[in-house]
């Protein structure tokens, strides 16, 4: 009875000891480096995660859901090209409004852009229309400007 006493009182030193030679193993472990760059790869570099499965109903939404988005963005442009050409009220050698100029040939390009389903090809058309007509009305203003300094200049003795 004694010595299955004195066998348990030793348990706990053993677990200890047992248990500080895998920690010491692991800490050993942890400093070697691995033994490929593939290991080396998913070991340190985040990994991305795979999409989930998508059935045919969830792709046809979210391509109506992208379509929606870039129609939005479409409008939006229209509109601000028609806001843009409300301060073009001067007439062209025709004797027509570049108003009317501007807003017939932004129609053309949007009917000649309507059936495009590539995204990439959408996105740098409109793209480049907000730029143009960002340039457009920067320009529009720095005349406005040049046209008001001038008539100050001539205004004073």
């Amino acid at each position: 009875m004694a010595t299955k006493l004195q066998k348990w009182l030793n348990l706990p030193n053993r677990i200890d000891l047992t248990s500080r030679r895998s920690a010491q193993s692991t800490i050993r472990l942890l400093h070697e480096g691995p033994d490929t760059m593939e290991e080396l790869f998913d070991r340190h570099l985040a990994k991305k995660e795979k999409p989930p499965l998508i059935n045919d109903d969830e792709a046809e939404y979210l391509n109506r859901r992208r379509l929606t988005s870039t129609r939005r963005e479409a409008l939006s442009l229209y509109r601000d090209i028609l806001r843009a050409t409300r301060f073009y009220v001067w007439t062209d050698s025709r004797g027509a409004l570049w108003r009317d100029v501007l807003r017939e040939n932004a129609r053309k390009e949007f009917e000649a852009a309507r059936f495009e389903t590539d995204p990439e090809v959408i996105t740098r058309l409109l793209i480049g229309g907000s730029d143009a007509v960002s340039s457009a009305l920067d320009k529009l203003a720095e005349k406005q400007k040049e046209m008001i300094d001038k008539r100050n200049r001539n205004d004073q003795p």
